[in-house]
């Protein structure tokens, strides 16, 4: 049968299913397939926080959304073209986001009675005509699948687990996607159980052939590659790129590498990944909990090693007051916190920007500390460089905040030349630094970052006092004096204000905007989606978005007052809006969700509008 080939420039797909179903692995899979075609990629992977929800019910719904493109993307999209559905709990907690006239994959042979009840349908939604404004396709992928490995020797079980590579064959036909990494990957993934390997590629196959021999499917699409730089490029998440990050800043510095983690969602995978790079001197120790984490991670610092903890709000608040204790130890310390939303433990798997004001004043006393925010999966590498040259420079600790929307999500990323990365080395003390030559003084300060000496323990004839008491100004003696604890306190905040940090941009393209959107983090995709649209249609706007919250780059003072209006998309209560009203007496216009969700360009659109129109 010739198959009708149609060329699309863009496509979301959102594989959903039973926790157990695989989603996030098929996700993965078609992910990879498309990172290599050569297409733009954002993606949204979204689970439960149980490790297995009860099957079939609405909160053990798993899915991943992919969106793939021939242009420039800058989200995971808003609504699905296409949605798998692997039974009716995935169909019911996914079709109010489908747009009428989205296509709709659906395994009937989980549309069972005991099934549906399971999820509140009095009737088969297959058969009832609720689905008419929809492009429905039932396809039988349990059944076909067992049917397809009758001759593999595999369990009736782990047949129907295979499903989900039926799914992936079809639609990797459907996209004109390349397969040959999914078969290899198989072969890693059960090498040790030759029959399952045997059995997964067959139900892979099964499904491309299906697609290409039935009539139900008369048309495959193509997406070209986007133009992109020259380069070598991979495919990668935020936590992985964190970790990349993180290894190449120690290479760069010079410096080995210790990692104190406590697990905790969303942040584990950082650990996971950076135990697989020994040979770069990277050491990992997962410790017994989230304070004894970052007490050898600070330990390690003082020993000479750049020090880096991870973990998610619950564990920042655990590690305040070792983050205050280095504070006081002006040692160059990571912490790096991937955002979830909270608070307590809240929903774990969930994304929020919920911690910048734990970040910027949640320790005790003054203690400021250097923030930065990657803006996407890509960007968390050279974040991670970036925190490292703060934090090595300055002698301070240093917050990244990354979160659950950017740390899962992934996007194509360019490997770069390792010599064109920052040259990150710095100079131990080596010998004493007083005027008569023998006294090391080591809370004498460098004229112009204000850091202090890093001496390494062991090193003969700099000897010093450690501890979280008070210093005294240049020889680090233990100090009650009321003057020179105010003298610390502000050399120490001045030490963070002057740190160097890169203007702010502003995407102003025909520089007539009245109206500036302002952001952080991961709603830089949103933003600029929504910003694009907008200027299409010929509507006005600017906008920045903010890497470095603490200090704040020099010029957003001047860059805030050049607009009638600014307006803040968070995924909090209006934190940030907060500090730009106090610090710039700016009356910005807070626009705040918390659900656990990425803004929609859609919805960012619809807000931005109003206020464009009315400036």
């Amino acid at each position: 049968m010739t198959k009708q080939v149609r060329q699309l420039d863009r496509v979301v797909i959102r594989f959903a299913g039973d926790s157990g179903d695989g989603m996030q692995l098929t996700g993965d899979r078609f992910t990879s397939e498309t990172a290599q075609l050569g297409n733009d990629i954002s993606t949204l992977p979204n689970f439960p926080a149980e490790i297995r929800a009860p099957a079939g019910t609405l909160p053990g719904v798993s899915s991943f959304q992919v969106h793939f493109a021939d242009f420039d993307i800058l989200t995971p999209g808003d609504a699905p073209n296409v949605l798998v559905a692997m039974n009716p709990a995935a169909l019911k907690a996914n079709i109010a986001d489908l747009p009428k006239g989205a296509s709709i994959i659906v395994n009937t042979d989980e549309f069972t009675k005991r099934n549906l009840a399971k999820v509140g349908y009095a009737s088969n939604p297959l058969e009832d005509g609720s689905l008419d404004g929809w492009a429905v396709a039932p396809v039988g992928l349990t059944s076909m699948t067992v049917k397809a490995l009758e001759t593999h020797g595999v369990s009736k079980k782990d047949a129907e687990r295979a499903k989900n590579m039926f799914a992936l064959g079809l639609l990797s036909w459907m996209y004109s996607r390349p397969h040959e990494s999914t078969l290899r990957f198989l072969e890693r993934k059960f090498a040790a159980r030759p029959e399952l390997v045997a059995a997964n590629i067959a139900a892979f196959k099964a499904g491309w052939n299906f697609g290409e021999t039935t009539e139900n499917f008369a048309v495959r699409y193509e997406v070209k590659p986007a133009k992109m730089d020259a380069g070598n490029y991979r495919n990668i998440t935020g936590n992985a790129a964190l970790a990349l990050g993180v290894v190449a800043a120690g290479v760069r510095a010079e410096l080995p590498v210790f990692l104190g983690a406590y697990p905790i969602t969303p942040a584990s995978d950082i650990l996971h990944e950076l135990s697989k790079h020994k040979k770069f001197g990277v050491t990992t120790v997962q410790a017994e909990d989230e304070i004894a984490a970052i007490g050898v991670a600070l330990g390690a610092s003082y020993g000479g090693a750049l020090g880096v903890t991870t973990t998610s709000g619950p564990g920042v608040a655990l590690k305040g007051e070792t983050i205050s204790l280095a504070v006081a130890l002006e040692l160059p310390l990571l912490i790096i916190d991937v955002q979830r939303a909270g608070p307590s433990t809240g929903l774990p798997t969930k994304t929020e920007q919920a911690d910048l004001n734990m970040a910027l004043f949640g320790r005790h006393g003054e203690a400021p500390v250097a923030v930065i925010a990657p803006r996407s999966p890509a960007d968390c590498f050279n974040a991670a460089i970036e925190a490292a040259r703060i934090a090595l420079t300055y002698r301070t600790p240093v917050i990244l905040l990354s979160d659950g929307y950017i740390a899962n999500g992934s996007e194509p990323w360019r490997l770069p030349e390792v010599a064109d990365l920052p040259d990150l080395r710095t100079e131990f003390a080596t010998e004493p630094n007083g005027e008569d030559g023998t006294t090391f003084l080591p809370y004498l300060r460098d004229p112009v970052t204000l850091a202090r000496p890093w001496a390494v323990p062991g090193t003969p004839g700099l000897e010093h006092r450690i501890g979280g008491l008070e210093k005294a100004d240049k020889t680090g003696d233990i100090s009650y004096d009321p003057a020179n604890h105010d003298f610390m306190v502000r050399t120490r905040a001045a030490r963070i204000e002057g740190i160097e940090v890169p203007d702010v941009e502003v995407e102003d393209p025909d520089g007539t905007a009245r109206v500036l959107v302002l952001g952080w983090g991961s709603t830089y995709g949103p933003i600029g989606a929504a910003a694009r649209a907008l200027r299409q249609r010929g509507l006005p706007i600017a906008q920045a978005h903010l890497r470095h919250l603490s200090p704040l780059p020099k010029n957003l003072g001047a860059v805030l007052a050049a607009y009638d209006k600014v307006v803040i998309p968070e995924m909090n209560l209006g934190q940030l809006a907060g500090v730009i009203r106090s610090k710039f007496l700016i009356d910005a216009i807070a626009y705040n969700q918390v659900r656990g969700l990425p803004f929609t360009a859609a919805e960012l659109e619809s807000v931005l509008e109003e206020v464009v129109k009315n400036a």
